[in-house]
């Protein structure tokens, strides 16, 4: 009930972006339930039929990485502070879109069932005739589980992406910020001071320290019984203190804040205060670049040695190869996305930048293990059409409407994703726009730095997207 009541109030750009959700399962579902109709059609040719069911992994992929990219961009379905305290968590609140993702992708499934059942002529006794009667089994009784159980794969494929992506995350602490360093004896660790000459074997540097009290929240060298024996070790440290009396620890056990202690503190090897439990930093988008190379390398290198077979006819489908190596090669340019949007930031900083390529470039770097990925798959799908349209070209086989169908579906969600990813992108820098636009940045300046970020997208990814479409295309039409 709540995942009902969170989409019927929410704004229509979510609803529309449902939508988008909707129709792209009912694609997905067409085309298994044409699967299936092929399936009954020829009973004779089980392979040609598990491979048409194995070419829907791609619009069933498309689907299910639109519908995560739309429930992460949901404003209702977003972690707030005291939603917990309702029984609302963030496991909750992952189930309730979940749910929501399911209830969208349920409704398409449904148009697909009617839509099918319309073109075999079930619901008016009038079937369509032409290149997709085989794929709709007209005539046939149409196996109920088997189509349940097709078009319910749609939904399911969506919502456990929904649920891969906003599962709930530990908050891990932060790494320590400073320098490795060899300690005493080769003691290897990260030390908060250096230590001097002879530190090691001052007169009670080595007595160990005393935790502190309860209420103090602070950890202290231990204070020795004799006041002589401390004297002689805040001179080695430092000096003595002001006004010659000893220093004596307060009520508490925590020591006021004095450089010779804190001196006295790293010498003594003691504790360092622990590290604050805040999320830990994100990776560098740069260290998924070089397994993304070598994926795609291994994707080129599987079309090229089944690129001897002979090329599809129209009643053919292409083998499962060249799909295991355009699976490789949208798998690799999706993980090599991040960092070459990360290199592309830094292009533009390089050689005495301006304001404006500054402010272009660390935008980019900033948001690229956000557009990184679904730039990758939009470079992938291009190319793989570009390939598509080689290699079924005017003399060649003809695209059927199906194939027309998977390609659209395919292409739509990808650049359906990539503008849901733009989107969020700018609403989680909205607050330093603000900041700029405060400060007197010019509008303009915005704009041309967003006209600057996508002109250089532009000039990487669009050869990158040439390069690989003509390495794929190359096997295929020998």
């Amino acid at each position: 009930m709540l995942a009902l009541r969170l989409t019927r109030a929410a704004h229509l750009a979510v609803h529309l972006r449902r939508l988008l959700v909707a129709v792209a399962s009912a694609g997905t579902g067409f085309l298994l339930l044409c699967a299936l109709g092929h399936a009954l059609t020829h009973p004779g040719t089980p392979g040609a039929s598990a491979l048409r069911l194995a070419w829907c992994t791609a619009p069933l992929a498309a689907t299910a990485y639109l519908a995560a990219a739309v429930a992460r961009t949901d404003p209702g379905t977003r972690p707030r502070p005291g939603l917990s305290a309702i029984g609302l968590g963030p496991g909750r609140l992952m189930a309730v879109s979940a749910t929501t993702t399911a209830l969208s992708a349920g409704l398409g499934s449904v148009a697909a069932l009617l839509c099918f059942l319309q073109l075999r002529g079930d619901l008016t006794g009038t079937s369509i005739g032409g290149d997709v009667s085989d794929a709709l089994a007209v005539g046939q009784a149409l196996p109920v589980p088997a189509a349940l159980t097709l078009l319910a794969l749609a939904p399911a494929t969506a919502s456990a992406a929904v649920a891969m992506t906003l599962r709930p995350r530990e908050r891990r602490p932060a790494a320590p910020s400073g320098s490795r360093r060899y300690g005493r004896f080769g003691a290897y660790g990260w030390g908060a001071a250096r230590e001097t000459f002879g530190t090691y074997g001052r007169f009670g540097a080595r007595w160990a320290p005393a935790t502190a009290a309860a209420g103090g929240g602070a950890t202290a060298p231990a204070q020795p019984a004799a006041g002589h024996d401390t004297g002689v070790a805040l001179l080695d440290a430092g000096g003595p203190p002001p006004g010659g009396d000893t220093p004596q620890a307060p009520v508490g056990g925590a020591h006021p804040p004095d450089a010779a202690e804190d001196h006295l503190t790293a010498a003594a090897g003691g504790p360092q205060p622990a590290p604050d439990a805040r999320p830990a930093p994100r990776p560098q988008s740069t260290t998924a670049l070089p397994w993304g190379i070598a994926v795609l390398t291994a994707g080129l290198a599987v079309e090229t040695y089944v690129g001897n077979t002979t090329a599809p006819t129209a009643d053919t489908t292409p083998s499962a190869g060249v799909l295991l190596g355009w699976v490789l090669t949208a798998l690799g340019l999706a993980l090599a996305g991040p960092g070459l949007t990360h290199l592309c930031g830094r292009l533009l900083q390089a050689v005495r930048p301006g304001a404006l390529r500054l402010l272009a470039g660390r935008v980019l770097m900033e948001e690229a293990h956000r557009i990184g990925r679904p730039l990758g798959v939009v470079c992938a799908v291009a190319s793989a059409g570009w390939a598509a349209a080689t290699l079924y070209e005017a003399d060649g086989p003809d695209f059927g409407p199906l194939s027309t169908l998977g390609a659209l579906l395919v292409a739509g969600c990808t650049v359906a994703t990539l503008l849901t990813a733009a989107v969020e992108a700018k609403h989680a820098r909205a607050d330093t726009t603000d900041a700029l636009l405060r400060l007197g940045a010019p509008p303009a300046t915005l704009r041309a730095a967003a006209a600057v970020r996508a002109g250089a997208l532009l000039a990487l990814f669009g050869p990158l997207t040439l390069i690989v479409a003509r390495l794929a295309s190359l096997p295929l039409t020998r």
